[in-house]
């Protein structure tokens, strides 16, 4: 026999051995073993849903920090959280085989404009997705001009497709109460009304309605309608913005577009939001208003700066107090 024929004799031997090796119960290489066993024992489906459950965990917790990140609406949030935490205990309760409270989805915001209604309505989509509610979550925007049109039947297709279109997320009706008006008549909008009704009750499983408006409208809105009533009972309320929170939302224009307020134009600014804060109505533009004032503070820096020969790029960044627009 020659050299390699020993050789080859040798190595199949010690595979032998291996093969048939079974590490000592005390041993890291059986405990290794083992648990080697009890994963190939679990089944491919229960591995993928845990990586999925801790995902759409780790989503929803970015969302919600997306949520607290919002300038102001400190009774929002927690509105919101405490809603969620709700949601999340019933549906383990239903997982553990327990009864649940029915959960209510459709929701109604109220509060002035330019509260950020819109924008947490897009962040509630994505919530009810990641905790498994929706499976898309995204956010069709609407208003009474979408849905309501000037001939009967008409308006109940308009309502139809926009139903179809936010199935598997958010139909968000911006200004809802104007579908029903204190003097209606023979307005369309009670057609719109009685289709979204029956479309809310024939995708009760796939949709997602929030509605939203003045606080006092919307309540007459709600009371008008029994099957409203009935469906829409979850409230959630958007505070005016404070005068600091105004400038630190105009302050977040000043960032977004390269513009720099100063201490100064700060006090008068200041000033300004607290006037218009202690005398507003329900027609407040709240974060409206922050972006029309910028626009006007920046023409007028525009109309000083134009005269100057030679003007610096920090110039052309810096707002002072002369530019701040003291117009109603």
């Amino acid at each position: 026999m020659s050299f390699f024929d020993d050789y080859r004799a040798m190595v199949e031997e010690d595979r032998k051995k291996l093969s048939s090796y079974h590490p000592h119960p005390d041993s890291i290489d059986y405990e290794l073993e083992q648990f080697k066993k009890q994963f190939n024992n679990v089944p491919t489906n229960n591995k993928y849903k845990s990586v999925k459950n801790q995902d759409n965990k780790d989503e929803l917790e970015k969302v919600l920090k997306k949520l607290n990140d919002l300038i102001g609406l400190k009774t929002l949030k927690n509105e919101v959280r405490q809603y969620v935490n709700f949601i999340k205990i019933q549906k383990l309760r239903e997982k553990e085989g327990l009864s649940r409270i029915p959960i209510t989805l459709h929701s109604v915001f109220c509060g002035s404009p330019g509260t950020g209604k819109t924008t947490v309505a897009r962040l509630m989509g994505n919530i009810y997705k990641q905790l498994g509610i929706l499976k898309k979550g995204h956010v069709i925007e609407t208003d009474r001009s979408g849905m309501v049109a000037g001939y009967v039947g008409q308006t109940a297709q308009r309502v139809d497709e926009l139903v179809e279109s936010a199935l598997d997320g958010v139909l968000f009706i911006d200004e809802a109460y104007t579908l029903k008006p204190v003097d209606y008549g023979n307005d369309f909008g009670q057609e719109a009304i009685d289709m979204l009704l029956k479309r809310m009750e024939d995708y009760r499983d796939r949709l997602v309605v929030i509605v939203a408006g003045y606080g006092n409208e919307m309540n007459r809105f709600i009371d008008s309608n029994p099957g409203l009533k009935y469906r829409f009972s979850r409230y959630f309320h958007f505070e005016d913005y404070t005068a600091e929170e105004l400038l630190l939302i105009f302050q977040i224009f000043c960032d977004q577009h390269s513009y720099i307020l100063t201490d100064a134009a700060k006090e008068v600014l200041l000033t300004q939001f607290k006037q218009l804060y202690d005398h507003r109505n329900k027609n407040f533009g709240n974060g409206r208003l922050v972006r029309n004032l910028f626009e006007k503070n920046i023409e007028k820096q525009a109309n000083r700066l134009v005269n100057i020969p030679n003007v610096s790029p920090y110039a052309m960044q810096q707002i002072l107090p002369e530019d701040i627009y003291l117009g109603k």
